[in-house]
């Protein structure tokens, strides 16, 4: 439990803190230059009430209060809000947000690249809708491009880097029907290799790339990471094979990943899970490196062309962790991605950087119960509820942590919260879907390097970005 410091009861001490932010802000240079590099870093899920609690968190792991911390992303000198939604849901997914924000386009729910007149799931509403991303319009200009993400490099997220897809969900050919292969759709793995040439992929989702039964080299006795591919093709062989005369490399563990000289690699392949990578708390260091250290190697790798950069960094399991009620997850997975942020700025100067952080979605989280200052974030509120039962601080508005048997929810006064449960609770059982409870209709924050935050629908926040670039 956090005692109170002393000088916190001098009423100085809060004015002489608001001075100096107010001075800070006055002497504040603006910054007009054209950006040369953009790294864009999205927390995926991050709504407004996981940053706060993972602010508190990142603070208490560091045997702090946590009220008090500053995340990395907090640092920023422009802070703006952006308005989601897709056109055909109130609430969006990772896929139809992503189109909004790399192509500038809102579309419709679970597809990826295209245009709103392309319909879920539907392949022949997908021909002629495509739309490009910034990554391409990057790469166009010249400047290397790169992914870097904690999920399947054909997520939702980085795939509307690359790919057009009238359903997210096709991530090998495996995972397409039939009538959509005969139309002439393709799947989002093959796409990464045919549509832009990424000099860095970095991320999870080895058995999209290669044939049915293929043995995964990490979990060679497990069936369920072995090989997908119905059409017998062996993308990574593939990928390879399309680099002759550059260096390009793949690895798919922590060793080969540090063998990796970004002074002399053209190209990265890295993908270190069959699937998504595991949660940063049950990463394996020895096998896998975290997201600060795969953002660094991005960025060491790309930042060699003197023409600039575009780095997309999705702390993908933010959502995830929340998908499935499990909070200490998420909010571990946003601490992690806080420590990315803090790399890219460490490796870029800002005068020819631009950076934003922002979120695409949130999740229906919420923050209650008035706990004390210092209280850990994972732990238990100080009040009961009406049925005298303890519950704690954080909570979903729906989900699998749903438990009432007896119309009683079950007690969880003698549970050690504070050392990850599976589940939080929830007090509807529904599949945990995307929300804004707490957050409001503005949801994800969004900050950035230059002076171009607001205020901003996705597609006006990515024009105004695009004005610097000149592109």
């Amino acid at each position: 439990m956090f005692l109170l410091v002393f000088e916190e009861e001098n009423p100085e001490f809060w004015r002489a803190q608001g001075a100096k932010a107010l001075q800070a802000a006055l002497n504040r240079k603006l910054n007009t230059n054209v950006a040369k590099n953009i790294m864009l870093f999205l927390g995926d899920g991050m709504g407004i009430t996981t940053i706060t609690a993972a602010r508190i968190l990142k603070g208490q792991m560091h045997n702090q209060s946590g009220e008090e911390t500053v995340m990395t992303m907090d640092t920023f000198p422009h802070a703006g809000l952006l308005k989601t939604y897709s056109v055909d849901f109130q609430i969006p997914d990772s896929s139809s947000t992503a189109t909004a924000y790399l192509c500038g386009v809102k579309t419709n729910l679970n597809t990826v690249g295209v245009s709103a007149a392309a319909r879920n799931g539907i392949c022949k509403t997908q021909k002629g809708n495509e739309v490009s991303s910034i990554l391409k319009w990057a790469k166009d200009a010249g400047k290397s491009v790169g992914i870097v993400t904690t999920t399947r490099v054909q997520h939702a997220t980085p795939a509307t880097t690359y790919a057009h897809s009238a359903s997210r969900k096709w991530y090998s050919d495996a995972d397409m029907p039939a009538s959509a292969k005969k139309e002439g759709c393709t799947d989002i793995a093959s796409q990464l290799l045919k549509n832009t040439d990424i000099d860095v992929i970095i991320g999870g989702g080895r058995k999209y790339m290669t044939p049915k039964g293929t043995w995964d080299p990490e979990y060679p006795r497990d069936l369920a990471s072995s090989g997908k591919r119905q059409d017998g093709r062996h993308l990574i062989s593939d990928w390879q094979k399309m680099k002759v005369g550059k260096v390009a490399r793949y690895v798919w563990n922590r060793t080969d990943f540090d063998a990796v000289d970004p002074d002399t690699t053209d190209y990265l392949m890295a993908l270190f899970e069959p699937g998504d990578l595991r949660f940063d708390v049950e990463r394996d260091p020895t096998m896998d490196p975290s997201i600060a250290e795969t953002t660094e190697k991005a960025i060491r790798i790309l930042s060699k062309n003197p023409k600039g950069f575009f780095l997309l960094v999705e702390g993908g399991r933010i959502d995830q962790g929340h998908h499935a009620s499990r909070a200490s997850m998420a909010l571990h997975e946003t601490v992690a991605f806080d420590n990315a942020v803090a790399k890219g700025l460490e490796l870029t100067n800002e005068e020819e950087t631009l950076t934003l952080v922002t979120a695409d979605h949130s999740h229906a989280f919420t923050f209650n119960g008035y706990p004390f200052r210092g209280q850990s974030i994972l732990g238990k509120s100080p009040l009961y509820g009406k049925d005298m039962l303890p519950y704690t601080t954080l909570m979903y508005g729906n989900g699998p942590g749903y438990k009432v048997v007896d119309n009683k929810r079950p007690d969880i006064g003698k549970v050690d919260t504070r050392k990850k449960p599976k589940l939080w609770s929830s007090p509807v059982a529904f599949l945990s879907v995307h929300s804004f409870l707490l957050s409001s209709l503005y949801s994800p924050t969004f900050t950035c390097s230059f002076p171009l935050c607001s205020l901003l629908p996705c597609p006006v926040a990515l024009l105004s970005v695009l004005s610097y670039l000149h592109l």
